[in-house]
Order: C-alpha cells, then sequence, then structure tokens
C-alpha cells in the first residue's frame, strides 16, 4: 500500500511539473500594429476662418466703408472712390504760368496741372476753355502763336493725365488781355499764362 502511495505521489509530481513547464514555455502571441488601410481619407481638419467684421466702419454712413472710402469724414460717391462730386466750375484754377517767349511748361507747373486733372476727372461732363495770353514784348503775331502754343502744352499735358480731349477747347489771345499793366518784369510774368475756365 505504501508503495502504490508512493507511485500516485511521483506520479500527482510529474505532471504538475509538466504542466507548469509546458504553459510557460508556450510562445506568446506578437502583436502588430494595425496599419492604416492604403485607400483611407485622411479626417479633415475643421481650421476655423478669421473673425471678419460684422459692421465695417463707415464714419460719414454713406455706404462705402472707410478702408475704401478716400473720403471717409465726407459723404460721397462710390463711382468717386467716396469722395463727393464737385462741379468744376467752383475750382478757382490757379493760372499756369510760362517763362519769356516759351511755350515750355515749367517743372514747378506739374503739381498744379495734376490737381487741376483730379479735379476736372470729378466732373466728367464739365468742359474747359484753355485761354493762353502773353507779355507785350515782340510782335502781335508772335505773341499770339506764344499764346495759342502755351494753350496746347497745357491740354496735351491735361490729355496725358486722362481727360478727354474733346473737354479742353483752346483758344489764342496774344497780349490783348493782360491782368496787370506790362510796366515791370514782375507784371509781364504774370501776363504769360494759361487760364483755365470751366463752363
Amino acid at each position: 500500500m505504501t508503495r502504490s502511495f508512493s507511485k500516485l505521489f511521483v506520479l500527482t509530481i510529474l505532471l504538475t511539473l509538466t504542466a507548469f513547464f509546458y504553459s510557460s514555455c508556450k510562445s506568446k502571441k506578437t502583436i502588430i500594429p494595425k496599419k492604416d488601410a492604403p485607400n483611407e481619407t485622411p479626417m479633415a481638419v475643421n481650421v476655423p476662418k478669421p473673425l471678419e467684421r460684422e459692421n465695417p466702419l463707415d464714419s460719414d454712413n454713406d455706404g462705402i466703408v472707410d478702408e475704401k472710402d478716400n473720403c471717409p469724414d465726407e459723404k460721397g460717391l462710390a463711382s468717386n472712390d467716396g469722395c463727393p462730386k464737385v462741379d468744376a466750375r467752383a475750382f478757382n484754377y490757379k493760372n499756369i504760368q510760362f517763362e519769356f517767349n516759351s511755350s515750355v511748361l515749367k517743372t514747378s507747373s506739374y503739381p498744379v496741372l495734376d490737381a487741376i486733372a483730379m479735379q476736372m476727372k470729378n466732373s466728367v461732363e464739365t468742359r474747359f476753355q484753355l485761354n493762353g495770353h502773353s507779355s507785350a514784348e515782340g510782335s502781335d503775331e508772335r505773341n499770339m502763336m506764344l499764346s495759342v502754343d502755351r494753350a496746347n502744352a497745357v491740354k496735351a499735358y491735361l490729355v496725358n493725365n486722362g481727360i478727354k480731349n474733346s473737354n479742353l477747347i483752346t483758344k489764342g489771345y496774344g497780349e490783348a488781355k493782360p491782368i496787370v499793366a506790362n510796366t515791370t518784369e514782375t507784371n509781364k510774368a504774370l501776363n504769360r499764362r494759361v487760364e483755365i475756365k470751366g463752363f
């Protein structure tokens, strides 16, 4: 009986050890990370749009926002970049002066003519007369030709600045209409001029 018990005891120990070794030597399962499917579309990310002002600033309430309004403190027209339309006849245009015996524009006249051209563009239906004049030196024929050439020099400059040719009329008066007496050099210089009139 003791012998049978010993055999049974040994057999039980052997089975227990076998089961222990078998479970510890079992190969562990390798976990392979799942790859994205090749045709899978990446998820779209919503990027928030920059906030826009709901009510852009319009200081003069003319319907043109300040950032697009050239005259933000004065009601104007969209066709005139936010500035009011001005009748050219209301402007007192500065005379364009010339050197003695010359119809060449002075460089100092360019800024004046640029400003006049801008004003003319605000009143596209208005026509302008460019009246050329001279001082009293020289012959009547020469002074008449000078006055016409001076008026044409002003016209050419304005046309090159976008004013319609048909809106500009030139006329020469020679020495017939001085604004001051031709008695001093200063006065004579004032008479060598082109006057611009809107009508």
